[in-house]
């Protein structure tokens, strides 16, 4: 992928394109509660270790700010390559504030970046496979660097992917170092997958267990061996945080304690990590915002099927027919999944159905770059979110009120699109997972997009998500549940 194609992006992360987006909650004058750490804050470092795929290396950047609006030192390690894709694709962060973080380029290890395959049945973006074999190659430069920090400091807290467990194992030998694991899935997905794993019955409604989708099919066997491979290394950690809460997961978050009880790791749910409140920066100039501007209140579905997506091309026919038909406002970003470097090989020019822009000029926006999907969703004139239900894109959704038509793809998506729909029920499914393999008829997207943007059943689900959304805010306030496990997470490290 080209500078060009990446929109204004800057390689330095001062200067880098963001949403233009601020959080009253990180404004000096108005810091989460951390008098308890101004003493400390030169002895206590934390190193973030991401996985190397766009909706890990987010989150974990989203932290890291949250983390040094502390006063707290915070390194992002990983390699260059993907440290340069977490800074110039960073939503809903000041550049002031990724200013704050130190990043630590690793050597990029070669591996190959083939294009994915859209005609694939399988959605699961098995393309991807040698860049995450080749960050195993990153456990030996990883020690370095904790080695050389842990000489300096009088304790050095590491927050890692679970997918990176291998990669800092050697945390273990350092004295004054612990380490923790950071979800960057929804806590029912955590739970399911650990009763899977644990033969345990997932203890649900039974109204609810008989709609529960199975497993199968979420991932390649390659990618099971992948995460199996660092299992083993999962013990070491003292603790887990989440990117949830328990205002959206309070129930999940006790059966994932009460599953884990023979562990014994102290458990912090912190989420949404990113910035509640965002304010709109006057100059800014984005295609999207200026469009969504002139747009009535609650009118626009927003469409976006994450970065490890591709459709097939009768696929996007299928999908442009059924947003055509169905009359209704939509910003839809088609963009295929992305390479293991995004930052080589051509991109795959997506076709859709001839006139079809100029049939829906006024009514659908078609953007083919970068989004600032946190500002899109926050924006007033947002009624709606089709979405591929990871579970980045569903906590923005959720915490900005937004409904939500699910589509999951692979992974961990069937279960938070079940999460979405059946257990919080802000949501409608348009795919159900057991049909992955058919083709979705465009009849089948207009009927959802109309049901949930004009029906009455979608002004009910709309209610209920914004009524959790504006739960969910207030919970990142002084005396909310979230701030709470957030203060109770910096004390802890820095005790």
């Amino acid at each position: 992928m080209t500078q060009a194609q990446l929109g204004d992006h800057r390689e330095d992360p001062t200067q880098v394109q963001h949403s233009g987006l601020s959080s009253p909650m990180w404004n000096d004058e108005n810091l989460p509660n951390h008098e308890f750490i101004t003493l400390k804050q030169d002895e206590v470092v934390i190193v973030m270790v991401p996985f190397p795929a766009q909706g890990h290396l987010n989150q974990l950047l989203q932290l890291s700010c949250l983390i040094s609006s502390y006063g707290l030192p915070v390194y992002f390690v990983g390699s260059a390559t993907h440290n340069r894709q977490a800074r110039i694709r960073a939503n809903a962060l000041n550049p002031s504030d990724i200013a704050k973080v130190h990043f630590h380029d690793l050597p990029t290890p070669e591996f190959t970046s083939p294009p994915p395959d859209f005609n694939a049945l399988s959605k699961f973006p098995s393309h991807l496979q040698p860049s995450w074999d080749a960050c195993m190659l990153l456990r030996e430069p990883i020690a370095s660097f904790l080695r050389d920090i842990s000489s300096k400091e009088r304790r050095v807290i590491v927050v890692h992917d679970p997918l990176m467990s291998y990669n800092v194992q050697d945390t273990a030998s350092l004295s004054n170092a612990e380490s923790y694991i950071f979800r960057c899935i929804s806590a029912f997905t955590s739970y399911t997958m650990i009763c899977s794993s644990l033969k345990m019955s997932v203890q649900l409604e039974e109204e609810l267990l008989i709609k529960l989708p199975a497993l199968e099919g979420i991932s390649t066997d390659e990618a099971r061996d992948f995460s199996a491979s660092h299992h083993p290394y999962m013990d070491i950690r003292s603790g887990d945080i989440h990117n949830t809460n328990k205002v959206i997961e309070g129930k999940f978050l006790d059966l994932l304690e009460q599953a884990e009880t023979n562990q014994n790791k102290k458990q912090w749910a912190i989420g949404p990590i990113l910035p509640t409140k965002l304010v709109h920066i006057s100059n800014r100039n984005n295609t999207c915002l200026e469009w969504l501007n002139k747009q009535p209140p609650r009118s626009v579905l927003y469409i976006s099927f994450g970065t490890t997506t591709s459709f097939s091309d009768r696929e996007i026919k299928e999908l442009a027919m059924g947003l055509e038909q169905s009359k209704q406002r939509f910003i839809w970003v088609l963009r295929d999944a992305d390479r293991g470097d995004i930052f080589k090989g051509e991109i795959r020019k997506v076709e859709l159905p001839k006139w079809f822009e100029e049939r829906v000029k006024g009514v659908g926006l078609v953007v083919r770059e970068w989004t600032p999907q946190p500002e899109i969703l926050a924006h007033s004139s947002t009624g709606g979110f089709m979405s591929h239900c990871g579970w980045n894109s569903c906590i923005e959704s959720i915490t900005m009120g937004v409904p939500i038509a699910a589509w999951p793809m692979h992974s961990d998506q069937p279960m938070t699109s079940f999460l979405v729909t059946e257990a919080l029920k802000i949501g409608l499914i348009v795919r159900e997972w057991e049909k992955r393999e058919q083709l979705v008829s465009a009849s089948t997207i207009e009927n959802v997009v109309r049901k949930l943007m004009t029906s009455k059943e979608g002004d009910v689900i709309r209610k209920r998500a914004e009524e959790l959304g504006e739960a969910v805010r207030q919970s990142t306030e002084k005396g909310g549940a979230s701030r709470a496990e957030l203060d109770s997470f910096i004390a802890h490290i820095t005790r």
